[in-house]
C-alpha cells in the first residue's frame, strides 16, 4: 500500500476498513472473557480440574503473546490483509473445534489453534489501520476507537456469556466467534487493500523458540506449583530451565543483529514504562475476570446471566472513556491517560481486595 493509494481511499472507504479490522478485535477480545463466566459450566461438564480449567485460558494467552511477533513479521512479508484473512477462518475453525471438545485435554488443544489464528489478527490489524490512517490526530482518535472495542468487547463478553449459558449451553459461548469471522472476512476481502513492508525481517526461530521455553515454563511453575507442591522436582527442574531459556535468550537477543525482541527499547524509560504499565494492567484485569466468574457463581451463588450483567459498568465505562482518552492522547500526549488510568486502577484493586463472601 502506497501514499497514493491511501490517498484515493473515501472516508466511506476507510471506515469500512476500521470496522473490518475492529471486528477482529472484537472476537479476540470477547473470546478470552466470554468463555470466564462459563467456567463452572465447562468444569463440570468435562470433569475438569481446577489446573486444567487454568489452562484452557492460559494457553491461549500464552500462544497469543509469544506468536505475536512472529505474526507480525509474517504479515509484513507475505501482506497484511491475506495474513489478517488466514487468521480470521483459523480463529473461526479453531472455534468450531472448541464447540464440539469432548474432553477438557481436546478444548485445550483446541484453543492452541485459536491462539495461533488470534495472534495473526491483531499484529495484521493495528498494521492495516495505520497505514489507512496516516494523520497524526486520525490516528490517535482510530487508535482510541481501537481501544474502546477492546474494552467493550472484553466486558460485554461476560454478559453475552451469561445470556448463552442461561437459554443454550456452553458450548454456544465458542459459536458467536464463526459469524463474526464470516462478516470480517468479506469486509476485510472487499474494502482492506493488500500491503506489505518495504524492509523485510528476517525470521528469528531461535528467540522465538526461547521466548517460549521461558514463558510456557513460568505459566507451568504459576499453574501447577500449589498442587503438585513447590518444591517437587517437576516444578524446580522446569523452574531452573525457565531462568535458563531466559538467561540465553537476553544474551542471543542482544548480539543479534535483527532480534525477535531488540532489548535496545528496554533502554528507553517511556517505552519500558509503558510496557510494564501494560503488562501490569492486563495481569490483574485477566486475574480479575478468572476469579471472579469463581467468586460470583460460586461464592456467592448468582446465575450466569447476573455474573454477566455484574460487569455492564465496566462496558460503560469503556464505551465512554475509551474514545475520549484516544482523543487526549492526539492533543495532550499519552502521559495524562497514563495517570488517570494507573490511579483508578490503582483504587479499583485496593476496593476489590477487600472482597468477602458477605461484601
Amino acid at each position: 500500500m502506497n501514499e497514493t493509494v491511501v490517498e484515493r481511499l473515501s472516508r466511506r472507504h476507510k471506515a469500512f476498513v476500521l470496522a473490518s479490522c475492529c471486528l477482529s478485535v472484537l472476537i479476540v477480545s470477547i473470546d478470552v472473557t466470554i468463555a470466564n463466566v462459563a467456567i463452572p459450566s465447562i468444569r463440570a461438564d468435562l470433569s475438569a480440574s481446577p489446573s486444567q480449567m487454568q489452562w484452557v485460558f492460559d494457553i491461549y494467552t500464552l500462544m497469543v503473546a509469544t506468536l505475536l511477533l512472529l505474526s507480525g513479521a509474517t504479515a509484513d512479508r507475505f501482506g497484511r490483509r491475506r495474513t489478517f484473512q488466514i487468521g480470521l477462518t483459523v480463529f473461526a475453525l479453531a472455534s468450531l473445534l472448541c464447540s464440539v471438545a469432548p474432553n477438557v485435554e481436546a478444548l485445550i488443544g483446541a484453543r492452541f489453534l485459536q491462539a495461533i489464528g488470534g495472534s495473526m489478527l491483531t499484529p495484521a490489524g493495528l498494521s492495516i489501520v495505520t497505514q489507512v490512517f496516516t494523520g497524526r490526530v486520525e490516528r490517535a482518535r482510530v487508535i482510541g476507537i481501537w481501544g474502546g472495542v477492546v474494552g467493550i468487547s472484553m466486558a460485554l463478553g461476560p454478559i453475552m456469556g451469561g445470556i448463552l449459558l442461561e437459554y443454550v449451553d456452553w458450548r454456544a459461548v465458542f459459536w458467536i466467534n464463526v459469524p463474526i469471522c464470516a462478516l470480517a472476512v468479506l469486509l476485510t476481502a472487499i474494502f482492506v487493500p493488500e500491503s506489505k513492508s518495504a524492509t523485510m525481517r528476517d525470521v528469528d526461530l531461535i528467540g522465538l523458540g526461547l521466548a517460549m521455553a521461558f514463558l510456557f515454563g513460568l505459566v507451568f511453575v504459576l499453574i501447577e506449583g500449589p498442587g503438585m507442591g513447590w518444591t517437587d522436582t517437576r516444578i524446580v527442574v522446569t523452574c531452573g530451565l525457565a531462568a535458563l531459556a531466559f538467561a540465553i535468550f537476553l544474551r542471543y537477543e542482544s548480539r543479534r543483529l535483527d532480534p525477535f525482541v531488540d532489548l535496545r527499547f528496554f533502554r528507553s524509560i517511556p517505552f519500558a514504562s509503558a510496557t510494564g504499565i501494560a503488562v501490569g494492567a492486563f495481569a490483574a484485569w485477566g486475574a480479575f475476570l478468572f476469579m471472579m466468574s469463581i467468586y460470583l457463581q460460586g461464592e456467592r451463588g448468582l446465575s450466569a446471566v447476573h455474573t454477566g450483567l455484574m460487569f455492564l459498568p465496566v462496558a460503560v465505562g469503556a464505551l465512554i472513556f475509551s474514545p475520549l482518552s484516544g482523543r487526549l492522547v492526539g492533543r495532550f500526549g499519552a502521559r495524562p491517560s497514563l495517570m488517570i488510568a494507573g490511579a483508578l486502577i490503582t483504587a479499583a484493586t485496593l476496593m476489590l481486595a477487600q472482597l468477602s463472601d458477605a461484601t
